[in-house]
């Protein structure tokens, strides 16, 4: 069977590519640009083609998969259905795949990608053997976004943007937390909540809703749900006695990480795992791409560590930056963040002010521009520079002297840092944008600017 894949660098299609790869499958794809990911795919064995084309699509492919991101007049989707090809979204296919296996699906506003990392080591600790489809990369499956196990077995970072987890059928759904996000594709908080009480009900009989107690916004979803058909299970993260253990053993820092470790605890239980194998792979965890990822560096001769993190929601920042502040308590904290998307900006502006207090200087590139996301209106009147400016009232109003700095691009943020930053200073580089891409420049040991 052949498969062509049209966005296929997302971190979500690469994933499932990968596993259609890893068994047996002809996979092609397209995208607009190389990338490490699709460099890493054309290793794999698969056919990649930079920009699209009529000619992509070769005559003997079976089915297409999208992402949302693809424009209705896509040139290659127009060609597809011309050929009568069977078409899906990457979701509605592992939505297919979800209902072949005994699925561990993790949602929520954040913590997903590490909560199901971590529930994923415990089952390969504990010989589960298990399938993953994760939204970042780990050292555990060779740097790779995918695992394809031999066992019933098959774990995902469920995400709830377009309500594509519409398209899964879990056994076993994790609910990290609930804050409003997306808003550009959900009006309110109010038909955010319903999307994922939709969600939840795709739980059967059998099914099992493991939850945060000590979030209200789940709560509140509990509380509107009326005939629960499903078990619930809660890892009350501020009472459990486990927390000691887990805050003592961890190595990726931050008290929201210590709740992510405790809803993996709480699966690795209700699938008869012991503690002792649990807690062991829970140890091991080093972390993941692009989640608080660390790098050691010296620029000008003074030692420095640098941060990578996919933070960009207000809460993801603010929590990002406290983690770095625990880890590393005698250290100037630098937050470079590039804010992801202006409509996300816009809508929660007033949030974002708030969350660089913990900071202790402030580095702000323009806003990236999401593609088919976006308002002109919103474009126009909107520039990191009124963050930097509303963060200065705030941090006057509050008696903080910490500095704030606007640079029209991210690739100034290397020069603009040379000859301010001191040693053993930590450089947060935050963001879901490209920013990622300033890392390789401080993987040198020497920098040269």
């Amino acid at each position: 069977m052949k498969i062509h894949f049209i966005g296929i660098g997302g971190i979500g299609s690469s994933a499932l590519a990968k596993y259609y790869l890893k068994n047996g499958y002809k996979v092609s794809g397209s995208d607009l640009s190389s990338s490490e990911i699709t460099k890493a795919l054309k290793k794999s064995g698969a056919k990649i083609f930079l920009g699209h084309r009529v000619k992509n699509i070769s005559e003997n492919t079976d089915l297409v998969l999208i992402t949302p991101a693809v424009d209705k007049n896509n040139i290659e989707l127009k060609e597809a259905k011309k050929r009568k090809i069977k078409i899906q979204t990457w979701e509605e296919n592992l939505g297919e795949l979800t209902k072949k296996y005994f699925t561990i699906a993790v949602s929520g506003a954040h913590g997903k990608s590490t909560t199901t990392a971590l529930i994923s080591v415990i089952l390969m600790k504990a010989g589960f053997d298990p399938t993953v489809i994760i939204g970042t990369k780990l050292k555990e499956f060779g740097d790779s976004n995918c695992r394809v196990g031999k066992s019933q077995y098959l774990v995902i970072e469920s995400d709830e943007y377009k309500s594509s987890f519409l398209s899964y059928w879990p056994k076993i759904i994790v609910l990290t937390n609930l804050e409003y996000e997306h808003p550009d594709y959900f009006k309110s908080f109010k038909n955010y909540l319903n999307i994922f009480k939709e969600y939840v009900g795709h739980l059967g009989e059998e099914g099992i809703l493991v939850i945060n107690n000590d979030d209200r916004n789940i709560k509140k979803l509990i509380h509107s749900i009326k005939l629960k058909k499903f078990s619930i299970f809660n890892f009350q993260f501020s009472k459990s006695k486990d927390i000691k253990k887990i805050k003592k053993i961890l190595q990726i820092p931050g008290e929201h990480n210590v709740s992510n470790a405790s809803a993996a605890l709480t699966v690795a239980r209700l699938l008869k795992i012991s503690d002792k194998i649990s807690f062991k792979a829970l140890s091991e965890y080093k972390g993941a791409w692009r989640r608080f990822e660390t790098k050691q560096s010296i620029i000008n001769n003074k030692q420095i560590t640098i941060v990578s993190d996919y933070a960009h929601h207000p809460t993801q920042v603010r929590t990002t930056i406290a983690g770095a502040k625990e880890k590393y308590p005698k250290s100037k904290i630098w937050a470079v963040y590039q804010p992801h998307q202006y409509l996300r900006t816009y809508y929660l502006f007033k949030d974002y002010v708030k969350v660089f207090d913990g900071a202790d200087e402030i580095v702000l590139p323009e806003i990236y521009a999401v593609a088919g996301r976006e308002k002109k209106e919103i474009m126009e009147k909107l520039s990191s520079a009124n963050l930097k400016t509303a963060i200065e009232k705030r941090f006057k109003k509050i008696g903080k002297k910490a500095k704030v700095h606007f640079l029209k691009n991210y690739t100034e943020v290397p020069g603009f840092l040379k000859n301010k930053i001191g040693n053993n200073d930590v450089i947060l580089i935050m963001g879901a944008g490209d920013i990622y891409k300033l890392i390789p420049k401080f993987r040198q040991k020497k920098l040269a600017f």
